[in-house]
């Protein structure tokens, strides 16, 4: 599939590259629940920089898939997402096989699926993939590559990790690629601080500036992202559009705002003004599954999220919905593939005594 330029058309899943430009606003979901905050923190989004690149005329880096460079950048990491800010100069980058995209001083490229991707300085340049080991070394790690031309570029790369499974409809929603070009007023000035920022913390390290560049990475991915949600627009199918949409982002705002609510169709219909069979087909053509089974799977995410901790199954079955622990014992082992406890287990959670099995 080859990666292509976002119109009001295209569908946010396909292979695609997104172009900010001025002048195009949406408004907020009509809603009182940030439901990206909510998934953003329930997804456990967290991120460093770690690279600090000058590089001179001729150069390429490719990377391959994020799988591969997890354990050597952020061990332990279920998902990982690679993004570049261009500071300084000019060069080319995009997915590897697919056309390139020319990056100017203040643009942002973002890998969300973590497809293997190519920078170079001309467009259809490529070079074996590299891995640079991060663990262990005191970030950012500063790289000088290419040859002795004349013409550099300073680039900043940076990574995310968040939580893929059981449920994040924020990743499912994001194209392969984003580009993310610079933009005046100020949303474009939000932006540009965050990066002015992280580049004064990378030349010159101070105690504690790894934690702030890892903050600041979330902050710019965030931005990009709600960037991201405004060029979607109510019109475009999806979960990010379903947000702006007015039954679809107040019905999505209510599930996520008392996911252990003992919700129905009807009832969610009510909540929102519409009839069931408006939300029904509506919530469908947005979000691409039933609201029911929508709130099926969150409650998942945020089960997964409480069985990391020491909560008793109990409790977690109660505060996300479920009458009973045996009730949610089996919606999590069929929604998710694995009992509660596996689950727990494989992700290094601590089984309360009242869970552990007696001898």
């Amino acid at each position: 599939m080859t990666a292509r330029r976002i119109d009001m058309t295209d569908h946010p899943r396909a292979s695609a590259v997104m172009t900010e430009g001025p002048g195009r606003t949406t408004e907020r979901p009509p809603n009182d629940v940030d439901v990206l905050s909510e998934v953003l923190r329930a997804v456990r989004l967290r991120g460093a920089v770690f690279y600090d690149i000058t590089a001179s005329d001729p150069w390429v880096a490719e990377a391959p898939h994020a799988r591969e460079m997890a354990p050597h950048v952020m061990p332990g990491a279920e998902h990982v997402i690679e993004y570049h800010v261009v500071t300084s100069g000019s060069c080319w980058g995009g997915l590897v096989g697919e056309p390139a995209v020319r990056l100017e001083p203040g643009d942002i490229l973002v890998f969300p699926q973590g497809d293997p991707h190519v920078l170079a300085s001309a467009a259809g340049m490529r070079g074996p993939p590299q891995i640079h080991a991060a663990v262990g070394q005191r970030l950012p790690i500063r790289m000088d590559i290419g040859g002795a031309g004349r013409d550099k570029v300073h680039v900043v790369c940076g990574f995310l990790a968040c939580d893929a499974r059981p449920f994040n409809p924020l990743l499912a929603a994001l194209p392969r690629i984003i580009h993310m070009k610079k933009q005046g007023g100020p949303e474009g000035e939000m932006l540009e601080h965050f990066m002015k920022c992280a580049l004064v913390e990378s030349s010159a390290p101070r105690a504690g500036g790894e934690v702030i560049l890892a903050r600041l990475s979330e902050l710019m991915f965030v931005e990009v992202i709600r960037r991201y949600v405004l060029s979607v627009g109510p019109t475009h199918p999806g979960w990010l559009a379903g947000l702006c949409d007015d039954v679809v982002g107040r019905a999505l705002a209510a599930l996520h705002a008392r996911p252990a609510h003992p919700w129905t169709l009807e009832g969610l219909a009510r909540e929102v003004g519409a009839s069931r069979s408006a939300l029904a087909e509506r919530f469908a053509a947005f979000v691409e599954v039933p609201p029911m089974q929508y709130l099926a799977q969150w409650r998942m995410q945020l089960a997964a999220t409480l069985l990391e901790g020491s909560s008793m199954l109990a409790k977690i079955a109660e505060d996300v919905g479920y009458g009973s622990e045996a009730a949610f014992s089996r919606a999590f082992k069929k929604i998710v593939g694995v009992s509660p406890a596996a689950w727990r287990a494989t992700r290094g959670g601590k089984a309360p005594r009242a869970d552990r099995p007696r001898p």
